[in-house]
């Protein structure tokens, strides 16, 4: 794909060439997210059938993962949407210097998380689930702490080349990474050949040697004599007016992301407190809910990408155009994925059965996780409206807003119906219910504020003198 913007400065864009932009930037972005899925996805099967307390462990020390990363990772992803404008605005000079404010971030990031890696045993003490459980939490939690820098690396040199519109890239660094992951998962946890068995810390490893593979090809992509324009070699200095620009946009948009994984932590701490099996049946139902969610994520970053372009470029009146072809192609994707779930729920739930775990016992997780895969169907749609338009305001730079709104959605639809919840001694489906109503909240509040228009206004970047 050339350097040529998506969106040009001035030109009009027909509503056919925006649905093939779309596809041209989003498809790759969801297939890299579907190679993320499919490295979690095949992760959690491996630990599902080695032990019924790995699985246990694994989600709920993954999301605490993912919770401890979350500030970093949102402003580092972020750099995409100042590429997005930069480029929109026709200049290549500025394009470098912000991807290496993200890797500095990065850096700061890998740091605290590194030191955080250390107190697992502690914050895992806190949850309340078995001591099996909660060694097992601790051990896969400061493996993924431990490595996170190299995660945080890659998002930054992934929202180069997103923000360029350049995402094929993205797509085989992903995918590379997902062929190495699987097959050293599996050998890792299980010591196969010349490996010693591992268990979930040989999950956590697997997970960050493909995390390790994922950055170095896009380090090595960007070092092509084509981005010598971006000047990515030469101008690595640290500029603090452009570094706080990056946190003033990035870290709402970090908050945002926090505050989402923090409810669904809380969310999965309370259930594990029901028992084992509520536990179990919650964890696979979300890791199969996986398989929608991601796709979701690489709809959204490819509508955020697109409409940066188009707002760098002063073509405001093209975003409606990119988030309702985006809306379009998310709910034809959902629309297969529910029929999925809705038709054949027992051999999706199946697959995640423990191979030290009874038949019998068994049934009774996939008797509950048959009726958590139907809530989220449910929500699936709402979970669609709200990541496009979400992403939609953060390319228009509208990050305070998204923050504030998750911020007051979540204490008010999640934490506070949760605790009550927890305190009155309330059963699973009600805390599942109580996400749906989230969810369903989030997009509607969000379809308000895009719809209010406020966004037009915005722009992230330095602003260009009229021509």
């Amino acid at each position: 794909m050339s350097g040529t913007p998506l969106v040009t400065r001035h030109s009009p864009a027909s509503t056919a060439s925006i649905y093939r932009r779309i596809l041209k930037v989003s498809m790759p972005l969801v297939a890299s997210l579907g190679a993320t899925t499919v490295m979690e996805f095949t992760d959690r099967l491996f630990l599902a059938r080695y032990s019924l307390d790995a699985i246990a462990a694994a989600t709920p020390a993954g999301i605490m993962a993912l919770l401890a990363m979350t500030i970093f990772l949102g402003t580092t992803s972020y750099v995409s949407v100042f590429v997005a404008q930069y480029t929109g605005q026709g200049r290549p000079e500025m394009v470098g210097r912000i991807v290496w404010q993200g890797i500095y971030v990065a850096l700061f990031g890998a740091a605290v998380l590194a030191a955080l890696a250390f107190l697992s045993d502690h914050i895992f003490a806190l949850a309340g689930h078995s001591p099996e459980v909660q060694e097992l939490e601790s051990v896969y939690f400061r493996v993924l702490c431990l490595g996170a820098g190299i995660h945080l690396v890659g998002g930054a040199l992934a929202g180069f080349f997103t923000g360029l519109g350049r995402t094929r890239v993205v797509m085989l660094a992903n995918v590379a990474g997902m062929l190495i992951n699987i097959p050293l998962d599996y050998c890792l946890i299980n010591g196969v050949g010349p490996f010693p068995e591992m268990g979930i810390f040989g999950a956590g490893l697997a997970t960050v040697l493909g995390w390790g593979v994922i950055t170095a090809i896009l380090w090595l992509a960007i070092l092509r004599r084509e981005h010598r324009r971006f000047k990515l070699g030469q101008d690595r200095r640290l500029r603090s007016e452009l570094l706080l620009r990056l946190a003033r946009f990035g870290l709402p948009t970090g908050m945002e992301f926090f505050l989402d994984i923090f409810a669904f932590t809380v969310f999965i701490f309370v259930v594990g407190r029901l028992g084992t099996v509520e536990l179990a049946a919650t964890n696979i139902a979300l890791n199969v809910n996986a398989l929608a969610f991601m796709p979701l994520v690489g709809f959204a970053m490819g509508t955020s990408a697109l409409v940066g372009q188009a707002m760098g470029a002063g073509r405001q009146d093209d975003v409606p155009m990119v988030v309702r072809a985006s809306l379009v192609l998310t709910f034809a994707y959902l629309t297969i994925m529910s029929a999925v779930f809705l038709l054949a729920p027992e051999a999706v739930l199946g697959l995640f059965q423990p191979r030290d775990m009874d038949p019998v016992a068994f049934a009774a997780v996939v008797g509950m996780g048959r009726t958590l895969l139907m809530i989220v169907v449910a929500y699936l749609f709402f979970d669609g409206v709200s990541f496009i338009v979400y992403g939609a305001l953060k390319g228009a730079g509208d990050t305070i807003f998204v923050m504030t709104s998750r911020l007051v959605l979540v204490i008010l639809f999640m934490i506070v119906p949760i605790l009550v919840g927890a305190r009155l001694g309330f059963g699973i489906y009600y805390f599942w219910a109580v996400s749906c109503t989230f969810l369903v909240m989030l997009s509607l509040v969000g379809w308000w504020r895009f719809r209010q228009g406020k966004w037009r206004d915005m722009l992230v970047v330095e602003k260009m003198p009229p021509a």
